[in-house]
């Protein structure tokens, strides 16, 4: 099973690019963030000819998350974080897909700092740490997948020492994704390839993908009863470099849901990297 995770940066502004990488790499479920359209303005009928089920959350000209499947339509469970009634930003929505349990999620970028986007931010953190760890409480197959807008290490950022009071690598912003992960969740790509340089995102300018000048902010995180069945995990480039693109690049796990059996008859745990 093949999951996904891209931050489209306007869905009909570069609904070519979304189909051609659908058709390209065919994930079984492509979790898509900052839609930049309202409800009405998804494009739904054009999403379902390529052979795709959706549920999304529409903001008009910012915000906007989906999930899509591959054949099916997703099993709606939630739309919008809990924890503030009054937050007006469509950045969370849940559903159910063959049994697992996909919350996407487009976290606040929170620039400038300081100001009341970056304390805006750390709330939504913790309103998505007290989320996660009742998701945990349920023992249920889950994957948190999107663009959260940290940057969570040094190794995760091209020269870091230019972004220390960026609001995606501040000390808050960065604790707040380890006392995440802490709870039991596991990174993909940083598990499957620890100490690698590996980004999910490029700025337009000066040449940055060129020069591989990035930053990884978009992750899936998986619950524990989801990490065994981990087989690879990658960033899929190729689309970055398509005209008129997005500045993010896919990420896509591969899960494999059988029990891997080894000579003796007994249960493997073994995870193979991927690219």
């Amino acid at each position: 099973m093949k999951i996904a995770t891209y931050n489209v940066n306007g869905i009909n502004g570069r609904l070519d690019i979304l189909l051609r990488w659908l058709r390209d790499d065919a994930p079984d479920v492509a979790c898509l963030q900052e839609l930049k359209a309202d409800d009405a303005r998804f494009p739904r009928k054009e999403i379902e000819r390529a052979g795709y089920g959706a549920v999304w959350h529409g903001q008009r000209s910012w915000n906007g998350v989906a999930i899509l499947a591959k054949g099916k339509t997703p099993i709606l469970t939630r739309r919008g974080l809990p924890g503030d009634p009054d937050d007006s930003h469509s950045r969370y929505i849940e559903a159910v897909v063959d049994g697992i349990l996909i919350g996407c999620l487009y976290l606040p970028n929170g620039n400038p700092f300081p100001s009341g986007k970056f304390e805006y931010k750390l709330r939504w953190f913790r309103r998505l740490h007290d989320y996660a760890a009742d998701l945990l409480e349920l023992d249920v197959p889950s994957i948190l997948a999107g663009d959260f807008n940290v940057m969570p290490t040094e190794i995760d950022v091209y020269k870091p020492e230019r972004w220390l009071d960026d609001a995606l690598f501040r000390p808050e912003v960065r604790k707040a994704y380890a006392d995440l992960v802490a709870q039991g969740w596991t990174d993909a790509i940083r598990h499957l390839h620890p100490g690698e340089r590996i980004y999910t995102f490029w700025k337009y300018w000066r040449n940055s993908f060129e020069r591989d000048a990035g930053l990884r902010i978009d992750h899936l995180l998986l619950s524990p009863a989801v990490a065994p069945w981990l087989r690879s995990a990658s960033v899929r480039r190729k689309p970055r470099g398509w005209e008129h693109t997005s500045d993010h690049a896919p990420v896509m796990i591969e899960l494999d849901m059988r029990p891997a059996i080894d000579d003796a008859g007994g249960k493997t745990g073994s995870a193979q990297a991927g690219r």
